[in-house]
């Protein structure tokens, strides 16, 4: 069964948007996940740690929005990061702290 897509955007303290997804990421489900990227614009920072899958309608939705991302991920979706290229064109780094060094609140 599938674990249902859940998507909640709040803003860092510097304002930095921020958009928490967890679930699965697939077929069924990408064109909440496109919705939430397109309505929104200006640097935004996906936090994927709590994501347990993401098929490859996923990696397209992101890479529609590479211009704009810095992604946080758990060591689960590094590879699928890596392989598909995405790693080499957005800002990626684990939990804990921002690609700035800044710690997450």
């Amino acid at each position: 069964m599938t674990t249902p897509l859940t998507l909640t955007p709040d803003r860092r303290p510097d304002g930095t948007s921020r958009l928490t997804v967890s679930g699965e990421i697939d077929m069924s489900n990408v064109g909440s996940l496109a919705d939430a990227l397109d309505g929104g614009s200006g640097p935004l920072v996906l936090d994927l740690t709590a994501v347990e899958y993401l098929d490859s309608a996923g990696l397209n939705v992101l890479f529609a929005h590479v211009d704009r991302l810095e992604l946080v991920v758990t060591p689960l979706l590094e590879p699928v990061l890596t392989v598909s290229g995405l790693a080499d064109l957005v800002p990626v780094h684990g939990p804990g702290a921002g690609a700035d060094g800044r710690p997450w609140p």
